[in-house]
């Protein structure tokens, strides 16, 4: 059979992606397949696709990968680097198979130069505005979802996917075991977390097992986060992102996305002397050298408060030795000079 382009995606993404995939996944391979890359390199056949053709598409992305899109009015005209990778992704995963399918000679997607992936400004709460933000949470009835985010690093969906079954109070952990996504068309499922590692247990501050053990007690669904209108189900992870700006609005704060309140945890706890391993596991995350690049501005001032916790442990070694020695080095310097 002879392949275009649109056609051929469709059979990898039908009967090879979509099997392996997470439903939110597939679906947004779905949109950036009938959205982006069928209508311009769709009718392409498939033996006739060249490295050119891909490297003008993905130049035509980043300069106006948006103008078609109603949701573009206020927004920039070209797709950020890191979508175009991502849909670059797709359609070499695609020619990968057609080749090993002896369909093409070979892959053009191999010889493609790719825009560098810019690195999203990770913004955090210091402690003062930590304070404030609480503070307001607290007047709004919604402290517990924020609080309990914030002492654990938990993701969005994870934080609504909890059930009481998952606390273990006479332990003080929590076991993180499924996610809340919401699928098309606003419906949520249950489905697994993000990795494998993602499947943990948490050992929590005293002070957020002291709140769960309270809330336990008044609680009327199997959910920690009840829809408030539909308690039988969890929270949207949506309406909690919506209640989220809401409330540092309300506080005059700066605005964040949901996951910033993983990354101020991340943060505080590095700081506070958390070793990147132990925070890898809390955050499950697969390796901790993630964890690491993730995190370089707080680790970076670790190593400044290691190199001055060894400056001063040395200088206390020494003593008097030292300031003989910082002496004669000077004076050699001097007399050198």
């Amino acid at each position: 059979k002879t392949y275009t382009v649109g056609n051929w995606l469709e059979v990898w993404y039908e009967n090879y992606a979509k099997i392996k995939m997470r439903p939110s996944t597939y679906l947004t391979y779905h949109g950036y397949i009938e959205n982006h890359i069928k209508p311009q390199l769709g009718k392409i056949p498939l033996n006739n696709l060249t490295t050119l053709h891909l490297q003008q598409f993905y130049k035509k992305l980043l300069a106006e990968g948006w103008v078609e899109r109603i949701e573009a009015q206020k927004q920039p005209k070209g797709l950020s680097a890191k979508t175009v990778r991502n849909i670059h992704q797709i359609i070499s995963a695609a020619l990968k198979l057609a080749n090993e399918q002896r369909l093409i000679a070979r892959n053009p997607a191999d010889g493609c130069a790719l825009p560098k992936a810019e690195r999203k400004e990770m913004q955090t709460l210091p402690v003062e505005q930590l304070t404030s933000f609480l503070c307001e949470a607290k007047d709004s009835g919604v402290f517990a979802l924020y609080y309990i985010d914030l002492t654990t690093g938990l993701r969005r969906g994870e934080l609504c996917g909890l059930r009481w079954e998952d606390f273990d109070g006479q332990a003080g952990t929590l076991q993180v075991r499924r996610t809340i996504r919401a699928s098309k068309g606003g419906e949520l499922a249950v489905g697994e977390t993000k990795t494998y590692a993602g499947q943990r247990t948490i050992l929590l501050p005293h002070s957020t097992a002291q709140l769960l053990r309270k809330r336990k007690k008044a609680a009327l669904t199997q959910w920690l986060f009840p829809d408030p209108l539909r308690p039988g189900r969890p929270v949207n992870p949506g309406s909690a992102y919506r209640r989220l700006k809401e409330l540092l609005k309300q506080a005059e704060l700066p605005s964040l996305r949901f996951h910033d309140l993983r990354h101020t945890f991340a943060t505080h706890a590095l700081a506070s002397g958390v070793d990147a391993k132990t925070l890898s596991g809390i955050l499950g995350h697969t390796k901790a050298s993630f964890t690491l690049d993730t995190y370089t501005h707080a680790t970076g001032d670790m190593h400044r408060n290691a190199a001055e916790i060894v400056g001063n442990v040395v200088t206390e070694w020494l003593g008097d030795e030292l300031t003989v020695w910082q002496n004669e080095g000077n004076g050699a310097t001097a007399a050198s000079t």
